[in-house]
């Protein structure tokens, strides 16, 4: 069984498109799973259906009111880097409505089922390819997965959407008597779970570089820290996750092919530009091609 996994990374997803782009239209990639963290979870679906220029059309051209119903942050362009500091009154007004986090992100929500249409969704649980996302039940402390044959066209839809959702910066959903977030809180690189389905060649695309780099500016206000503490945590649960995942591919014969991105894409993945999404798709794309050339010359 071969997959498909797609990592957590917000706006570095446009390069995880680029990516599989490439190994499904060039080299006729054919996955039985698909499985996606964060932002991985927006772009598997339309994977699965070989709809690659709808959902880069859709992903490249987003912004941030595509995001967000009440963005908690404003952004400013300083000594060549954006910075992010918080919206006092954006935040404000959400603690004032009750809600227990800095922003919404209702529109990402209408985002997601208005790109993938009922039509879409049926041809995919009636077909024989497997797409699952993954999120955070924190209630439980776990990670779930959620299968496309597991549910109808509404639920699916919003398990999406709580895949996606960066709690605190985005909305924390309640759903069946727990309270769900972001599924890279638990699982950034769910390869593990990939191979406990049973795949044993998989295709898995990394939002990170392989070499730790020097990722993040020092940061400049509280909301800065914030988000550079969980950007910390979350690169912390994704090399473990990376091995954890080798591991048990050793134990089960498993091959992985690893997509890291070659250079660090962006200091901050909340922040969503347009032109920049445009640019990594195109190197994403660049870079598989490049990457599988170079392995064929290697090959005997």
């Amino acid at each position: 069984m071969k997959a498909l996994v797609i990592s957590g990374g917000g706006s570095k997803g446009a390069f995880a498109g680029g990516v599989a782009q490439y190994l499904i239209r060039e080299l006729n990639r054919e996955y039985d799973l698909y499985l996606g963290t964060s932002t991985g979870s927006l772009l598997i679906s339309h994977l699965a259906l070989n709809k690659t220029e709808k959902i880069k059309d859709v992903f490249t051209s987003v912004n941030q009111a595509s995001i967000f119903s009440n963005r908690p942050f404003l952004i400013r362009r300083r000594h060549g880097y954006d910075q992010i500091s918080i919206n006092h009154l954006n935040v404000l007004r959400n603690f004032l409505k009750g809600r227990k986090t800095f922003g919404e992100s209702k529109n990402l929500q209408k985002l997601i089922k208005n790109t993938l249409t009922p039509e879409e969704f049926q041809q995919l649980k009636s077909g024989t390819k497997d797409v699952v996302v993954t999120v955070s039940n924190l209630s439980l402390n776990e990670v779930e997965y959620k299968s496309i044959k597991d549910f109808g066209y509404d639920d699916f839809c919003e398990w999406i959407w709580i895949s996606s959702n960066y709690t605190p910066f985005m909305s924390l959903v309640h759903k069946n008597g727990c309270e769900y977030a972001d599924g890279g809180l638990g699982s950034m690189v769910p390869i593990e779970e990939a191979i406990k389905r049973g795949a044993t060649e998989i295709d898995a695309i990394i939002l990170k570089t392989e070499v730790t780099n020097y990722n993040r500016m020092p940061s400049k206000n509280a909301f800065g820290l914030i988000t550079n503490l969980f950007q910390f945590m979350l690169d912390r649960i994704e090399n473990q996750n990376i091995r954890i995942g080798k591991f048990a591919a050793a134990n089960k014969d498993a091959i992985i092919n690893f997509y890291y991105t070659p250079t660090v894409l962006t200091t901050n993945s909340l922040i969503f530009d347009e032109n920049k999404m445009k640019s990594w798709w195109e190197s994403g794309y660049s870079f598989a091609k490049l990457k599988n050339e170079e392995l064929n010359q290697i090959e005997p």
